[in-house]
């Protein structure tokens, strides 16, 4: 299977159906008191489920309630309805619109799982067209919302460029084109990896230890056309919110975020230049420095 350029393993694939449409999944409200005790659980989210359901976004004050396909679909379609909606209020992910998936999916379905304009993602409705929704979910997030992104275009980078810019980023080709197999791994993990930081791509890296890292290797300027320039973004407060790296020939390494859909992807700088901007952010360059002896 191909998504977004990348090669995709049987096992990946797998996990991914999981994430997204879980056996069991979580349903925010405001109090347990009406619900039966089987649904009330102290179960944690997974990172990947956190990611698919956008737990950040989520007071502290809700409770969770754990369902089951079988026991969403015996409530009366009323009680389905305020709970979907509950769930559009309070903020949780993966409850999409039905508009956005009519085309892949019975639209006349989806309206009457709950309230006609949103629906929630469960193993059965998964399975009835799995490769079109996993590859648009992976391209355009749980809810189908976010812009499309741009697929890899590691395959066409020269072998001159991966031999030049080996010097100073000997794992990018590694990592160029592939997905990791959780969530957590991030911009900022991806560009210290592929500069050599040994395990950077499997945890999520936070800013800290990668400003350390930046402070210690890399100098203040660049060239977008060279190898080892380090993009950085800043938001209002001068927090780093972005990271990528130039491999030369105007390409780039990029992990969009650290969800679990999103791959160690090559694009051109102009790309990533357009689709990162934001309001309050400014962007800074920095250039790995090769004499460095160790990362």
């Amino acid at each position: 299977m191909i998504v977004l350029g990348v090669a995709v393993t049987a096992d990946l694939y797998t996990r991914w159906r999981d994430w997204l449409a879980p056996e069991v999944q979580p349903f925010f409200v405001a109090s347990l008191r009406p619900w039966p005790k089987s649904a009330i659980r102290t179960t944690s989210l997974a990172p990947e489920l956190g990611h698919t359901y956008r737990t950040w976004r989520i007071a502290r004050s809700v409770k969770t309630l754990w369902l089951d396909e079988a026991t969403f679909h015996d409530m009366t379609r009323s009680k389905r309805a305020a709970l979907v909606r509950a769930q559009v209020e309070i903020g949780r992910g993966a409850v999409p619109s039905v508009r956005r998936w009519s085309d892949l999916l019975d639209s006349a379905w989806l309206r009457s799982q709950a309230d006609g304009h949103r629906f929630v993602w469960w193993p059965s409705l998964v399975a009835t067209n799995p490769s079109d929704i996993v590859s648009r979910v992976v391209a355009a997030s749980p809810d189908g919302a976010q812009a499309y992104a741009l697929p890899s275009r590691h395959r066409e980078v020269e072998r001159a460029t991966w031999k030049k810019c080996a010097p100073v980023l000997p794992h990018a080709r590694r990592l160029a084109g592939s997905f990791p197999m959780s969530s957590g791994p991030n911009c900022f993990g991806a560009v210290m990896a592929a500069a050599g930081v040994e395990g950077a791509e499997r945890d999520c890296m936070v800013q800290a230890p990668f400003l350390a890292w930046l402070d210690s290797y890399c100098r203040t300027g660049g060239r977008d056309g060279d190898p080892g320039t380090l993009l950085v973004w800043r938001d209002d407060e001068k927090v780093p919110v972005h990271a990528a790296v130039t491999l030369g020939g105007d390409w780039i390494l990029e992990k969009a975020s650290g969800e679990w859909w999103t791959p160690y992807a090559i694009r051109t700088v102009a790309d990533v230049l357009r689709t990162s901007r934001a309001r309050g952010q400014r962007l800074e360059r920095h250039r790995l420095d090769s004499t460095a002896s160790a990362r």
